[in-house]
């Protein structure tokens, strides 16, 4: 009897079961069995070209969703179900991660336990439904977070009964985002058996005997394009209210569900009713209806919410249709002004900041202030915070303000001069600085005056195609606005680089009368300059323990995805290389507001996510091996002559997607896989670190470590800010002649 019966449903929507079958080709798992439920010949044919050990289920057409979960569970023979609809996804090691929840759970569970209504209070009630959470993708975003990890991680870990955790009825109303143990879902199917699945959903939740949660994504929701689907009829939304009527009735004696249910349906009674371009006699229906519910259901000593969301419950309860029809006029008319308060004093402040801009401009340029800035305001960092440093050492005289953001002021290190951007102090210190430096670019309104100086550092080596050269690629040029682009890279003074490749790349990308400084990348200096002991310190910080290999494993941004979800199967790749090997985790930046799906992956001290990790020159040294895909952290982390192994399993959609500037599968630092399958033997068989990884390693440092020698920042303060000339700057030494920061493994010797 397998583990886990993973039940794939529906018709082939939109072609997206083939992608749903891939994802679980890629990761077959020995305890886990996939059925396809499949829905008409165009499903069945997909189904039936892929794993010979998928179970096909063909289905007539028109088949309903109920009828299509229920074909596929007859057919299972896992203890636990997990319903995946043929339109949604899989994120890579969702299944294994269910596999191992349930596992744990049937091994805490007291045997013999009987799923039924009366099970909540029963001693020893088994955990009946497995709770996780999802991400969702509609037709132009990608994995965007749920919210509802916040709910799972507040229940934790332990499994409940529902009264003991009521807040989990506020979660996704979904089938995906659960699973059912196998014989609790037969001894209800008759009940779960039907179209409205956020029905079944909750009534799994109440007849459940004890629901556990996972605090990690094993589900993608794909919400379709409205206008691609069969519209729905006024009449339909008369349904809601028949929903949440029947799930209330399953919480008599059962008071913390009920409140939870109650406050759900009155929110989303209300929210469909203003919401709707309901037709009036549908409305008035609509409304009447609602309004017994809302007086049938009301738990005894419910409190309405305080402020105008209680004024639309009162006004629900007393079923006041027209003076709700009133009220609801009356905010849109005072929404309407309040919105065109906050213009005029918009406009307003635009014009006090453009005076005091004005101002400011008109007086002397300081020649002894300078301004950084990284990574769209985010604090100390990258090639800015290397050349703050050196310029502190080299020329104290020139003080340093940093522009950083409100929420990122308070990381600052202690003693930061800073500004706020769109303060006063903020365009007064722009106006007046002689220096000013950034690794992206300062916004449009900003001057350039003619005794200036702009330092564009840059945060990388470019593999894939940048500014200008991005307007052949559609997903990468989505929201660029070309003509503002160049109108900022007109104020560029200087350009860094680490290679002639990038030299001739930005100069192709961003086409100027600026000066390119072939100096080398000022944050990679550290690369040569870091000591055995600093090596040491980077990994007791991070908590690696002495003797352990450490792989850090950094994945870039797709211009085709909206949310960071790895690509690989983490906690089998932890399985696979063993106890002595620790996987250091970092999602890219532009993932820095999401959920991460990494929360609660940590085993043993073997996973740990370094996604919000400063410096990440720290973390490279900290790391034995590096593990990325098309990120610019392997030119600068080549420059320690460690390891690279590059995970491409989507290179051909992202070179066609983004676009690159050279082949990195003919180019790559050391080794390539495609599959998480390849990636794993590149390790265990040790080729990750053989001969010919090193043979391709240093041909790609020869190329891409160009100028970094452990001086570039020197070289940048001199020419930029201390106005030496090119020939009196230190000259860059030859690779064979450079001697990078010990490895781990030497640190320790």
């Amino acid at each position: 009897m397998p583990q886990l019966s993973v039940i794939v449903y529906g018709p082939n929507t939109q072609g997206h079961l083939t992608e749903l079958l891939d994802s679980l080709d890629a990761h077959p798992l020995a305890d886990a069995e996939v059925i396809v439920a499949a829905v008409g010949d165009w499903a069945r044919e997909t189904a039936g070209s892929h794993s010979p050990e998928t179970i096909v289920v063909p289905l007539p057409d028109g088949t309903g969703d109920a009828a299509a979960r229920a074909a596929g569970a007859a057919r299972a023979s896992g203890r636990w179900l997990h319903f995946v609809h043929a339109k949604d996804g899989l994120p890579a090691g969702a299944p294994r991660l269910i596999v191992e929840r349930t596992a744990e759970l049937d091994a805490m569970d007291t045997p013999g336990a009987l799923a039924g209504p009366g099970a909540p209070d029963a001693p020893g009630a088994p955990v009946d439904v497995l709770l996780f959470d999802h991400v969702s993708t509609t037709w132009q975003t990608t994995a965007a977070p749920s919210g509802d990890g916040r709910l799972l991680a507040a229940v934790g870990r332990a499994g409940l009964p529902l009264d003991r955790s009521a807040s989990l009825l506020r979660t996704a109303p979904l089938l995906g985002n659960r699973a059912l143990r196998a014989a609790f879902w037969r001894a209800h199917e008759e009940e779960f058996t039907t179209d409205d699945e956020p029905y079944a959903a909750c009534a799994a939740l109440l007849r459940a005997g004890r629901v556990a949660c996972l605090n990690q994504v094993a589900h993608e929701k794909r919400v379709l394009r409205p206008e691609s689907l069969p519209p729905l009829a006024p009449e339909d939304r008369l349904a809601l209210i028949d929903r949440y009527e029947s799930l209330l009735a399953l919480t008599e004696d059962r008071r913390a569900a009920r409140t939870v249910l109650y406050d759900l349906m009155v929110r989303d009674l209300v929210r469909t009713f203003a919401r709707e371009n309901l037709p009036d006699p549908v409305a008035r229906e609509f409304f009447h209806r609602a309004s017994l519910a809302a007086v049938r259901w009301r738990p005894e000593g419910h409190q309405r919410p305080a402020g105008l969301e209680g004024v639309r419950h009162s006004l629900l309860e007393e079923g006041a249709y027209t003076r709700y029809r009133a009220f609801q006029a009356a905010n849109r008319t005072r929404r309407a002004a309040r919105k065109a308060l906050r213009s005029r004093k918009r406009q307003v402040s635009v014009k006090v900041r453009d005076h005091q801009y004005r101002r400011a401009l008109s007086r002397p340029v300081d020649p002894h202030l300078a301004v950084f800035t990284a990574y769209w305001d985010r604090g100390v960092a990258c090639n800015p915070a290397a050349i703050a440093a050196k310029l502190a050492e080299l020329a104290p005289h020139i003080r340093r303000v940093w522009v950083v953001s409100k929420e990122n002021a308070a990381l600052l290190p202690p003693g930061t001069d800073h500004v706020i951007p769109g303060t006063r102090r903020y365009w007064e210190t722009l106006a007046g600085a002689k220096y000013l430096t950034n690794n992206v670019n300062f916004p449009g309104a900003v001057v350039k005056r003619p005794d200036t100086i702009h330092l564009q550092t840059h945060h990388g080596t470019p593999l894939k195609r940048m500014g200008l050269d991005q307007m052949d690629h559609p997903a990468a040029a989505q929201g660029l606005d070309f003509a503002a682009l160049l109108a900022r890279i007109d104020r560029w003074d200087y350009s860094v680089s680490a290679n002639s490749h990038s030299t001739r790349m930005w100069e192709r990308a961003y086409p100027a009368r600026y000066t390119s400084l072939d100096h080398g990348y000022p944050r990679n200096d550290v690369f040569y300059t870091a000591t055995a002991a600093d090596v040491r310190a980077a990994r007791a910080r991070l908590g690696i323990a002495p003797g352990r290999t450490a792989v850090l494993y950094a994945p870039t941004h797709r211009d085709y995805e909206a949310g960071f979800t790895p690509r690989l199967d983490l906690a089998a790749l932890a399985d696979r290389l063993g106890e002595n090997t620790v996987l250091l985790v970092r999602a890219h930046y532009f993932y820095g507001g999401a959920a991460s799906p990494l929360t609660g992956l940590r085993r043993s001290g073997r996973i740990i996510d370094v996604s919000s990790y400063d410096p990440v020159e720290e973390l490279c040294l900290a790391a034995d091996a590096l593990v990325t895909d098309y990120s610019s952290i392997m030119f600068d982390y080549a420059n320690l002559d460690r390891p690279i192994v590059v995970y491409a399993d989507d290179w051909e959609t992202y070179r066609t997607t983004r676009g690159v500037y050279f082949d990195l599968m003919a180019e790559h630092p050391g080794k390539v896989a495609h599959s998480q399958e390849e990636l794993t033997e590149i390790f265990l068989t040790g080729a990750w670190r053989d001969e010919s990884a090193a043979k391709a390693r240093a041909a790609f440092r020869r190329r891409f470590c160009e100028y970094d020698d452990g001086r570039a920042a020197e070289r940048v303060v001199r020419r930029v800010f201390l106005g030496e000339p090119e020939e009196a700057l230190p000259p860059v030494l030859p690779p064979e002649e450079r001697t990078p920061a010990p490895t781990p493994e030497e640190a320790t010797a």
